[in-house]
């Protein structure tokens, strides 16, 4: 495995040019059709088929991603060594753990909330923001007025997560060992595919004191989810959204945003334009530009981070982190070479402002 490769021009060109070659003969429309109406099919059967035998747990998330973790837990963790285990790659959805990515994560949380960031009903604001909120009574009392309103899984924890595309379990599960004994965390978790949600349901380390897992399209705008906007600290968006047709990618990144508190956080991991998975691709695979159908019917799109800052800068969010990562991968055994290209981005919903008391009502879940 080489870390953070740089191609050539002529390997650019090479790529670029594969790509193009593949993607001169098109999917039919009917066809087209057929693969977007029944997309939740297709990853039944995947389910059916492969259970949750085919990704292996993502050990690494926490590395990644240390956003996924409470401020006290991630303290904790950060002080805990890594095993040599957890920095190599097993799979198609893994990159090396790095004490860098935490850093600038850590960098960015005192640049905007200052080193006495705190939390008020689980919002994250400063010193000032905190006095400015504590003094109005009405701030006192939000979490339990939430609470009194509209009952629903999760409601008395003061810490929420969303995986979203959560597939048989593999970063469920991983969470839930870590976050399971921490006081007042809740992880929510759903996937279109019947199957995959029945298969986390079922495994033996899920408990629904501490865990919803649920049936939902992030297609569907009109389909509620089981909690209200505004109360989730992290979204998890690992290889999801290349799932769903481009023209609907949009429509399913705003509807997110709003389920974010001011200063949550979403966690987006996905294909990168040219990776290798892009172009092995045969010939009449090609649904639209950089978007495929694979042999099973499930689909892929291949991302640029121009197209990813852009997306979440629509739905009103602020980058973090956005980043190519390209890795070579060898297999010695059948002596084969993948340049992998992946996105990894981090983007958060902006605090509340607090010198517009109306816009502030109107924000805040519980005015």
């Amino acid at each position: 495995m080489g870390d953070h490769m740089q191609w050539s021009q002529e390997e650019e060109e090479n790529a670029k040019k594969q790509a193009t070659e593949n993607s001169v003969v098109k999917v039919q429309s009917e066809d087209q059709d057929k693969y977007e109406r029944e997309a939740s099919k297709y990853w039944n059967e995947f389910y059916k088929t492969h259970k949750n035998n085919f990704f292996k747990d993502r050990n690494w998330l926490f590395l990644e991603f240390p956003e996924i973790l409470p401020e006290k837990k991630r303290q904790e963790f950060k002080t805990e060594e890594i095993s040599s285990e957890h920095a190599k790659i097993n799979n198609d959805n893994s990159f090396p753990l790095k004490n860098g990515m935490f850093e600038e994560g850590e960098k960015y949380w005192k640049k905007y909330y200052g080193g006495g960031s705190t939390a008020v009903q689980g919002y994250a604001y400063n010193k000032n923001q905190v006095k400015a909120l504590t003094d109005n009574p009405q701030g006192k009392t939000c979490g339990e007025e939430l609470c009194k309103v509209e009952s629903f899984p999760g409601c008395d924890a003061t810490y929420r997560i969303l995986e979203v595309g959560c597939g048989a379990g593999n970063s469920v599960f991983p969470i839930l060992k870590v976050l399971c004994n921490t006081p007042g965390t809740f992880l929510y978790c759903c996937d279109f595919a019947s199957g995959a949600v029945e298969l986390v349901k079922s495994h033996s380390s899920y408990n629904s004191a501490w865990c919803s897992a649920f049936v939902h399209d992030v297609c569907d705008d009109a389909l509620p989810y089981p909690f209200p906007d505004e109360i989730l600290d992290v979204i998890l968006l690992v290889f999801v959204l290349s799932t769903i047709h481009p023209d609907r990618m949009q429509g399913v990144v705003n509807r997110l945003a709003k389920l974010l508190k001011p200063g949550g956080m979403l966690l987006f991991r996905d294909y990168g334009r040219y990776d290798t998975a892009q172009l092995r691709f045969k010939k009449g695979h090609c649904l639209s530009e950089n978007f495929y159908v694979r042999g099973d019917g499930t689909r892929v799109y291949f991302f640029t981070k121009d197209e990813v800052w852009n997306m979440f800068n629509v739905a009103g969010l602020t980058e973090v982190q956005n980043l190519v990562d390209r890795r070579l991968q060898v297999n010695r055994k059948k002596k084969v070479k993948m340049q992998r290209v992946w996105i990894q981005s981090k983007f958060q919903k902006p605090l509340l402002s607090l010198h517009n008391p109306e816009e502030t009502s109107k924000r805040h879940p519980c005015k």
